[in-house]
């Protein structure tokens, strides 16, 4: 195959698959939001089987919605068969996908779940299969032709039950108001955990923060900046709030013979950049480098514009963040 008709199947591949997911989408109906309200009120967590690529299909949905806010695991239908079958309880429900509706391993499940009481959701293409009939719900993808026309392998298929299983996570997590901080309880770790951050993880608090008043003179000034170590001094006037800031730039252009017989308040940058203690610590990063000039730190304030904490831009690096 040439490079060019190597370009023109993947296009037509992504094509067939993207007139899938216009089907899918104009499939949306009251099945679905019947769906997502049931599995609101389920107490347990909700189980996701399949077989082959189906299974590989809801082992990722299982994951998307166990760090969603929705509890959830995968189960083998085969393991399920030999005794795996006592990990579903009565306050779970069960998501079964399966192109066809007829996988025979889906069968043990089925009865269970009928014999039990278990709510069974059923992805399938077929709602008038085994598995249509047996689901109490049903989540129907579109009878789209497959990318792979001549083997049939499933493709379009899986993206289309992907897409839904995204779509059902993410229905649950805004009924449920899930948010961002919730979302960074699953998810501590790596790149994506240090974006979820707060300031007020990783901020520079108490004694540590650089801080000085108005009337300070000018060497009292340079001792706190060298003392805390962060290139900067946070000015507070009398009523505690953060007046401004003297910074090592600051210094460098108030350089002169009568420095140090000026006080704080004649030297510092009044209106600093500043952040609160619930930001995320991606949106410091953006705040410290996105405006002019770029910053390496700022002070963190209260409601009453009170300084609580200092971050600097090594802080949010060494977290992760970039």
């Amino acid at each position: 195959m040439s490079e060019i008709d190597s370009v023109q199947s993947a296009r037509r591949v992504i094509a067939i698959e993207r007139e899938g997911m216009d089907a899918l989408e104009k499939s949306i109906s009251t099945d679905f939001a019947n769906t997502v309200s049931r599995l609101r009120g389920v107490k347990g967590r909700l189980i996701c089987a399949g077989v082959g690529k189906s299974g590989h299909v809801a082992r990722k949905i299982a994951a998307t919605l166990a760090s969603t806010g929705t509890p959830a695991y995968y189960v083998h239908p085969t393991e399920a068969s030999h005794g795996d079958l006592g990990m579903i309880g009565t306050d779970d429900a069960v998501l079964a996908l399966s192109k066809s509706g007829e996988t025979r391993e889906l069968g043990d499940l089925i009865a269970y779940c009928r014999r039990f009481g278990v709510p069974l959701i059923a992805m399938t293409a077929q709602p008038d299969s085994s598995l249509g009939r047996a689901g109490d719900f049903l989540l129907a993808i579109p009878q789209a032709p497959e990318a792979c026309g001549e083997t049939r392998a499933p493709t379009t298929s899986t993206t289309l039950m992907m897409a839904l299983g995204d779509a059902l996570a993410v229905a649950l997590l805004e009924a449920r108001g899930f948010t961002a901080t919730d979302f960074k309880t699953f998810h501590p770790g790596g790149a994506l955990g240090a974006a979820l951050a707060t300031v007020q993880d990783i901020m520079h608090a108490g004694n540590a923060v650089p801080l000085i008043g108005t009337d300070a003179q000018m060497s009292e000034v340079l001792i706190e900046m060298t003392t805390k170590s962060f290139g900067c001094a946070g000015i507070v006037g009398a009523d505690g709030k953060l007046a401004g800031i003297i910074t090592d730039g600051d210094l460098r252009r108030h350089m002169g013979a009568g420095l140090f017989d000026k006080r704080a308040g004649d030297v510092m940058t009044v209106g600093p950049r500043t952040g609160s203690a619930s930001m995320l610590a991606a949106d410091a990063l953006r705040l410290m480098t996105a405006g002019t000039p770029k910053i390496t730190q700022f002070f963190i304030v209260d409601d009453d514009e009170r300084p609580v904490g200092i971050l600097h831009l090594h802080d949010l690096l060494r977290v992760g963040l970039k």
